[in-house]
């Protein structure tokens, strides 16, 4: 009998190394599967109200109703938001000299150009009232404190005062793509009508051997809503204090040529560490708060979709928030560089609380900021201590190599291990008191 008493203590700790590890061995399978999915083409980058987003929106609420977390949306477990009201080009055509030009490639209807028609025998570098203008970009002097667009409107301002009835601007140094991105923005349109043309149709208009050009013009528009989805959790331990936790899951959807960008690092990884944070917390013993789980969108259009949340956060009051932990590109592991926690100096208890818990072997490097640019910057506003967990450290991986493959697993599960220590360390200690000296308000 003294023989098996003896050796029930190293059974029953064998026993939970082996549990341990088997529970390791399910959070890296999970990791690897929610990135995958996350990355895949279908989801076309997950840019905030594409239909990716959508997808991703879709697999994030199945994935918590699976786990057990209660649906704390407006619409089950999402809360649509939205981002801006603008308007965009439809259905344009110019010609010049009979030919058609496609419209979105080799010209550009101008975000705040008006909604006309124009036309009119144009001569080069002649420019007249009652007839379309030709600006050659390169011949105006550019004004530092103005964005090119800013430059473009100006001179578009300057025509339409002089008799300008439209406005042809060539020789931009812009790509197509950037030109249309320019849409994003919602402006006033200027009285006339203003396109950009491509570098071909530069070329016609620049020729010195041109002739007079017959131009054709129709410029219209037609409203556009873009919207964008937070996914929220709620696991109710019917607690006083809540905490946060929090990553963003849009990226950047598509690039030149129609290359994706999968967004594997930034940040499906630290929306799949929110899952399986979810998934533990949800079957832990840490019950003195409640857990207010959040995959932001719109992160990449100004952290659109947190700043929703902390004005909009309905059946959630902010001030029984006692912190919260947003992990934002966890994906990069790396020894050298180890575990960056920004948001420090957001609370005088963090280092302590950090330092209890983080094991010897990873490195941890404090980052006192906390405002910067990702979601934790929101709640940081509203007077809520904050962590921001990231490990690539800026080093940057290329938006076209950011895929699942590139991703160190074993390097999440660890972000993941402190994060969960750090929660589990502050579940039996008072509300944490926020660094109101560095307030922002």
């Amino acid at each position: 009998m003294k023989k098996i008493t003896w050796l029930l203590p190293l059974v029953c700790t064998t026993l939970f190394v082996d549990a341990q590890k088997k529970n390791d061995r399910k959070t890296l399978s999970n990791l690897q599967t929610h990135v995958t999915y996350l990355c895949s083409d279908k989801l076309e980058g997950r840019q905030t109200g594409a239909p990716g987003e959508q997808l991703a929106a879709a697999y994030l609420s199945s994935q918590l109703e699976q786990i057990g977390v209660s649906p704390r949306g407006d619409n089950g477990f999402l809360q649509t938001f939205t981002i801006r009201e603008s308007r965009e080009p439809d259905n344009c055509t110019l010609s010049l000299n009979h030919d058609k030009l496609v419209s979105g490639k080799q010209f550009i209807a101008l975000p705040f150009s008006a909604g006309k028609s124009a036309k009119g025998e144009v001569l080069p570098a002649v420019n007249e009232p009652d007839n379309i203008w030709l600006i050659n970009i390169t011949e105006i002097e550019a004004d530092p404190h103005k964005s090119k667009l800013e430059q473009y409107l100006q001179q578009t301002q300057i025509a339409a005062k002089s008799g300008a009835t439209a406005v042809i601007f060539y020789n931009g140094k812009e790509t197509p793509a950037e030109v249309n991105g320019w849409h994003k923005q919602a402006m006033a349109p200027a009285s006339i009508p203003a396109v950009w043309v491509s570098s071909d149709v530069s070329k016609i208009l620049g020729n010195d051997d041109a002739n007079a050009f017959q131009i054709d013009m129709k410029i219209a528009f037609k409203k556009v809503k873009v919207t964008g989805t937070n996914v929220i959790g709620f696991i109710d331990n019917q607690a006083p204090k809540n905490v946060i936790i929090g990553a963003h899951y849009d990226h950047l959807g598509k690039g030149a040529n129609n290359t994706i960008y999968h967004g594997a690092d930034d940040n499906a990884s630290g929306t799949a560490a929110l899952l399986e944070l979810a998934r533990m917390l949800k079957s832990a013993r840490i019950k003195n708060h409640n857990f207010v789980i959040i995959a932001f969108s719109g992160k990449e259009e100004g952290l659109a979709g947190s700043s929703w949340f902390t004005s909009h956060s309905e059946g959630i009051d902010l001030m029984s928030v006692n912190y919260m932990i947003n992990m934002d590109i966890i994906g990069d592991l790396d020894a050298s560089r180890g575990v960056q926690i920004g948001g420090i100096g957001s609370s005088a208890g963090w280092p302590e609380i950090i330092g209890s818990v983080a094991a010897k072997d990873t490195r941890v490097v404090y980052d006192s900021s906390s405002t910067g640019t990702s979601d934790h910057a929101s709640f940081y506003k509203k007077n809520i201590p904050v962590l921001y967990f990231y490990t690539n450290a800026h080093k940057g991986i290329p938006e076209a190599d950011d895929n699942p493959d590139k991703i160190n697993y074993d390097g999440t599960l660890t972000v993941i291990k402190l994060v969960y220590d750090i929660i589990g360390k502050t579940d039996n200690m008072e509300k944490l008191a926020f660094n109101s000296g560095t307030a922002r308000k």
